[in-house]
């Protein structure tokens, strides 16, 4: 198989969409003098904020998904790879989730809560794509496992939720003042639909645990800042536990019960 200027066209703009992800992050983070991202939006993208947001510590998964992130784009820049079937099938699709992902930060820092809202959206809906795509195309050996596979599955997992916080938040920020009232049952609701959706995600994966693990550490966080922070409810967070254990639970024994199988199809 050839090389093409494409092949070189698609590695050069993983490296640069890659680097425009981390300095739109330095940015939109308020590393250089900014908004702190818990700050923006008259802070209505902080923990505390509503009684869907994970607390603090939960967003420290963005430092796996960048390093993995960047460790993808400098692997798929080597000559071995420029070629490689599965590099032109994904390589275009990370590149996009990587713009998407610092243009909701720049967003954040500089738009407003809507458009923070359309952002997420779009990155979600690419992120679907391309993890779909790993699916369709199998990975080879254990660099595309993690750098390709395991990146966007925990990209996907996270965002699964981070939408999900980002909605309530706009909602919330906009919405009418008596739908507080029903807060606590809106909350559950919404956090048995992410269950359902990170249930879905496994099995149409075939049990990957990528996206699973991150869904369960967002909701782990949901509940440890709605028992131990503000705004206190222990109905969401023991909610929040419950499905946590149970997406992680039922991917785990989806994973194991799906390599028994085929370790014995192997075998027959």
């Amino acid at each position: 198989m050839d090389t093409t200027g494409r092949d070189i066209a698609r590695q050069v703009a993983v490296i640069s969409a890659t680097v425009f992800m981390i300095v739109a992050a330095v940015v939109g983070a308020g590393v250089l003098g900014g908004t702190p991202v818990q700050d923006l939006q008259d802070g209505a993208l902080a923990a505390d904020a509503t009684l869907l947001a994970p607390a603090g510590p939960a967003f420290s998964i963005w430092t796996v998904v960048y390093v993995l992130l960047v460790a993808y784009a400098v692997w798929q820049a080597l000559p071995g790879q420029r070629q490689r079937a599965r590099q032109r099938y994904l390589g275009w699709w990370v590149a996009v989730t990587a713009v998407l992902n610092g243009l909701w930060l720049l967003l954040a820092q500089f738009a407003t809560l809507p458009l923070t809202v359309v952002g997420i959206v779009l990155l979600l809906i690419a992120l679907a794509v391309t993890f779909r795509r790993t699916v369709t195309f199998p990975s080879e050996g254990f660099a595309d496992s993690l750098l390709v596979d395991g990146a966007t599955g925990l990209h996907l997992g996270w965002v699964s939720l981070a939408t999900v916080a980002n909605i309530t938040a706009w909602l919330t920020a906009e919405g009418d003042p008596s739908w507080a009232a029903a807060g606590t049952a809106i909350a559950v609701g919404v956090l048995i639909v992410v269950g359902i959706i990170g249930l879905s995600i496994s099995w149409r994966s075939g049990w990957r645990i990528a996206p699973a693990l991150a869904i369960a550490w967002g909701l782990s966080w949901v509940a440890v800042g709605r028992l131990q922070g503000e705004p206190y409810d222990s109905t969401v967070g023991g909610t929040a536990v419950i499905v946590a254990v149970v997406v992680l639970g039922v991917s785990v024994v989806g994973a194991v019960v799906s390599r028994v199988i085929d370790l014995r199809n192997a075998e027959a």
